[in-house]
């Protein structure tokens, strides 16, 4: 009876032992990978998320003043000002609960470290903000500019309190997708 060698065993082992390294580096690499393409997906989809809602929010503006918790009035729309990137009354606040109130809605936008947020106020006039939703973090830069008259401007001064832009421009610089610059319409405007 013939059987193998000390010498030969120890040739196979050798050969499965390669073969077992090189299927788990295999696996590792494929992991990682999937690992990245998931954070990446995750990332696009915030984005995905953050430009509906603001398409959203600046197609359906309206040209209402409102009043902040403390009575003092507030324009149909602000941008570009100190702390607050923009904010504005919109149509179409949904009412699925049935709760005593318009179908107008206030929304303001804020950059906090290098979170954007949004806010808004459970009624148009006289309510106290609520808490703060993440949009989309990871933000380097946010810069907007405001369409009036043809020409493209860095802040919203409106000529009347309840004057909208006609677009918006939102250049962002974002954590893993870069610059991204987006315009949006404001049918209101104008």
């Amino acid at each position: 009876m013939k059987g193998f060698t000390l010498v030969e065993l120890m040739v196979a082992m050798f050969i499965f032992a390669l073969l077992a390294m090189a299927g788990v580096s295999l696996l590792s690499t494929s992991l990682t990978g999937q690992a990245q393409v998931n954070a990446r997906n995750d990332r696009l989809a915030a984005f995905q998320r953050t430009r509906a809602i603001l398409r959203a929010d600046l197609g359906q503006a309206a040209p209402r003043l409102t009043r902040e918790e403390t009575g003092a009035a507030r324009p149909a729309f602000s941008g570009g000002t100190e702390g607050s990137f923009f904010s504005l009354v919109r149509r179409g606040w949904e009412n699925i609960d049935g709760r005593p109130r318009a179908s107008l809605q206030y929304v303001e936008y804020r950059l906090q470290e290098d979170r954007l947020e949004r806010r808004t106020r459970p009624m148009v006039d006289g309510a106290r903000l609520g808490e703060p939703v993440v949009l989309i973090s990871g933000v380097r830069s946010l810069a907007l500019h405001f369409l009036r008259d043809g020409e493209w401007r860095e802040s919203w001064d409106p000529a009347t309190p309840d004057a909208l832009p006609e677009a918006v421009s939102v250049a962002m610089r974002l954590d893993g997708l870069g610059d991204i610059e987006q315009y949006f319409l404001v049918p209101a405007g104008g």
